[in-house]
């Protein structure tokens, strides 16, 4: 049986010796058996943590041909591709023949003979991966600390320097820096390095290569997001596969430098090679088929579907780690008191809002009834003070909470000129993303106070109305030129305006700040980023992830119940409250239970439901009498 050094540092030469096994038993089945031996040692105690990261190693300190792994959003889907799953080769010096295996590999050995009737063509499907969008700093140093890897930089593959896909750092460690925050919308104070510290990121092109491949673009949804892309192999199953979907891939890396080759040399010859290689544009080529060194092949031996992105958590499901589950659910009524008392301070001492705010960011699509989502729970925080920098600093702090976020500020200049949804280039073939191309359970926070007077030119408008059918209907229609191609999604989307957003939404509440403006800005500088303790920190982050994803049912008794009370709260005044209202009240008492660790609803929790609503309802009533220009 191959040792752990074996399957990890050489998966091909397991491969290959079930192949060479398999010759003399022709029903062996030998590629279901290597899959399996794969997924079998995966599922061995810390082997996962083994495998080195693609997210946190950088490319020229991985070994070629060795097993790695890449969390990751399947950014694009291009056409299936044949290769050779066996070829046969003669030996150069005693002319004997011998078949070899060509799965996991794009580049057979010296020798083939292309005449061989032994030649066994197959088929593999090809995904475009890249790091999950708007992923936080605190979940990549999470997810690279657990790491148990260790790698020193390759001694047998040297990229050069005008093809290297990673950082050039003058002092390299056998360890890489940690990875900094990608540049979109403010960074949070914990993420601005002192000029000592002020290394170039390893796992960033430096400038010399983005202009030496400027041609290639990786296509990362989010502007000044890092880290490499990549394109992964797929050999079985690929329909279970959808576009966005978040991955954790293990696979075999491929990053030979003959890649780049026959891409350069396929420009100028294929046509005269094979005929239909013509049909291929010259940009379907470079993206298609980009250096390797920029963006690395991965050769799939088993993806695991990724429930959620928080490394605080185990990597199964709740449900099948009962132990965690249990003890998190006796701590989460307490945790929700001391997050809903920091959200207090946070929300300049407002506590209704904070209650509103905890609900919104344990929000979560569970299901869908003909067109309309189900659990979405879009909240418009009104009042917003704008005079100072409230909003990003109110962003960082969810930041620093949620595992993927993006900061969007809804200027003029931002909405008439920012790619939102994604569109289909038919001269490259394949799929230029957009800003909401992003993994499910992403927090979009959208900044409506930098809204200035000004004209919404045609991108505005359609920009605008993206934002808005997301909102509604959590989907977003992909540009196909000649049509639309509709694309649920599971976004939370927090929208921080002065006065009632122009944006739809399923809540507002109107902030009522209890500090003087007079002291603003002393009490904002004495909202710190971290709380409390990291081990504080930490409990918030597994509360909200956990209650994000905890089941939820009401019983025939209480469903009853609620009737009876949406009977009798319209018999004095028909017009007091509508299905619309009712509906909310359902969704809030949904939030509120599971807010509280409960996976039904209690008669207790509806009635805490009916109340906040009720407060809720009051205060906007009462600002609406006092702003009544305001719709």
């Amino acid at each position: 049986m191959p040792s752990t050094h074996d399957w990890i540092n050489d998966p091909l030469g397991v491969v290959e010796g079930m192949f060479a096994a398999s010759q003399n038993n022709p029903n062996s089945e030998w590629e279901v058996k290597a899959v399996t031996f794969f997924k079998d040692q995966l599922k061995e105690k810390d082997a996962q943590s083994m495998v080195p990261s693609l997210n946190d190693v950088p490319l020229h300190y991985l070994k070629p041909n060795s097993l790695v792994k890449f969390r990751c959003l399947i950014q694009d889907m291009f056409d299936p591709e044949f290769f050779m799953g066996v070829y046969e080769m003669i030996d150069p010096s005693t002319k004997a023949k011998m078949l070899r295996c060509g799965k996991y590999k794009d580049v057979t050995e010296c020798g083939v003979d292309f005449n061989s009737r032994n030649t066994v063509t197959a088929e593999r499907q090809t995904f475009y991966c890249v790091p999950i969008p708007g992923e936080n700093q605190w979940v990549k140093e999470g997810y690279a600390s657990v790491n148990q890897a260790r790698v020193v930089p390759s001694t047998s593959y040297v990229p050069s320097r005008q093809k290297r896909s990673y950082e050039d750092d003058d002092d390299m460690d056998t360890q890489p820096q940690k990875q900094r925050e990608p540049h979109a919308g403010p960074q949070s104070p914990t993420e601005q390095h002192s000029s000592g510290d002020c290394k170039r990121q390893e796992t960033e092109a430096p400038s010399s290569q983005v202009t030496s491949a400027s041609h290639l673009d990786l296509n990362f949804p989010l502007p000044g997001e890092k880290g490499p892309s990549c394109l992964v192999k797929v050999y079985e199953n690929w329909e279970s596969f959808k576009l966005n979907d978040m991955l954790e891939v293990y696979g075999i890396l491929s990053v030979s430098p003959a890649l780049s080759a026959l891409a350069d040399e396929k420009d100028a010859s294929s046509s005269l090679l094979d005929p239909t290689e013509c049909m291929e544009t010259a940009e379907e080529q470079r993206v298609h088929s980009p250096p390797a060194s920029l963006v690395p092949r991965l050769h799939m031996l088993y993806a695991k579907p990724l429930p959620h992105n928080n490394p605080l958590l185990p990597c199964a499901t709740l449900d099948d780690n009962n132990t965690f589950l249990s003890s998190t659910l006796g701590e989460m009524a307490s945790v929700r008191t001391e997050l809903l008392s920091y959200f207090t301070h946070v929300l300049l001492g407002d506590a209704l809002a904070a209650e509103y705010l905890i609900l919104h960011l344990i929000a979560n699509v569970y299901s869908r009834r003909d067109v309309l989502p189900l659990g979405k729970f879009t909240l418009n925080l009104s009042g917003c003070p704008v005079a100072t920098s409230y909003t990003e600093r109110l962003y960082q702090i969810i930041q620093q909470l949620v595992p993927s976020s993006h900061y969007l500020g809804m200027s003029l200049q931002n909405m008439n000129q920012m790619c939102l949804v994604p569109k289909k280039d038919y001269m490259a073939n394949r799929l230029v993303s957009g800003a909401l191309q992003l993994a499910k359970n992403t927090s979009l926070f959208l900044d409506e106070t930098q809204l200035e007077q000004g004209q919404l030119d045609t991108t505005g408008v359609r920009n605008v109305a993206a934002l808005g059918n997301l909102i509604s209907w959590q989907k977003v229609d992909y540009d196909f030129n000649y049509h639309q191609m509709e694309f649920p999604c599971n976004i939370n989307v927090l929208i921080a305006s002065e006065g009632r957003s122009l944006l739809p939404s399923d809540c507002q509440i109107h902030l009522q700040p209890q500090v003087a403006p007079s002291h603003m800005e002393e009490y904002l500088s004495s909202i710190h980023i971290h709380p409390h303790a990291s081990s504080q920190l930490n409990k918030f982050r597994i509360y909200l992830t956990v209650a994000r994803l905890l089941d939820y049912s009401i019983s025939d008794e209480v469903t009853k119940s609620v009737e009876d009370d949406f009977v009798d709260m319209r018999k004095d005044d028909p017009q007091s409250i509508s299905a619309e209202d009712l509906h909310r009240m359902l969704v809030v008492a949904r939030l509120l239970s599971l807010s509280l660790g409960q996976t039904s609803l209690s008669r207790d929790s509806w009635l805490r439901a009916k109340h906040i609503e009720t407060l809720r309802r009051s205060r906007m009533e009462q600002h609406r009498s006092v702003n009544g220009n305001e719709p």
